[in-house]
């Protein structure tokens, strides 16, 4: 999984999640969606098929977005560093998808 650098993006971004001051109910949300991603990621990269590995990416990229909401719904807890991370894993979990299509 090292190799991997949506992973190695999602898992750093799980980490600082986990340590952010959030209402309990953000908190929660954005601990599970941040997992979710790190998880399906791992997942996709072990399937055999390019759509299984599609699909996989497909739902990572969904917890992205629901990360990137609370992100934008709490931009004052966020550092700008933190919002680069998950645009940028955005960005490669993205591409991802699309090789996964050819």
């Amino acid at each position: 999984m090292r190799h991997l650098k949506s992973y190695q993006l999602a898992v750093q971004f799980y980490r600082e999640a986990k340590a952010l001051s959030l209402p309990h109910y953000l908190k929660d949300q954005l601990r599970r969606a941040s997992l979710s991603i790190a998880l399906n990621l791992a997942e996709g990269t072990g399937k055999g098929s390019l759509a299984d590995q599609r699909r996989f990416f497909e739902i990572a990229m969904g917890s992205i977005r629901e990360c990137q909401a609370i992100v934008e719904i709490e931009s004052e807890t966020f550092t700008d560093s933190q919002r680069d991370l998950i645009d940028h894993l955005a960005a490669s979990t993205y591409k991802l998808i699309r090789h996964s299509q050819h």
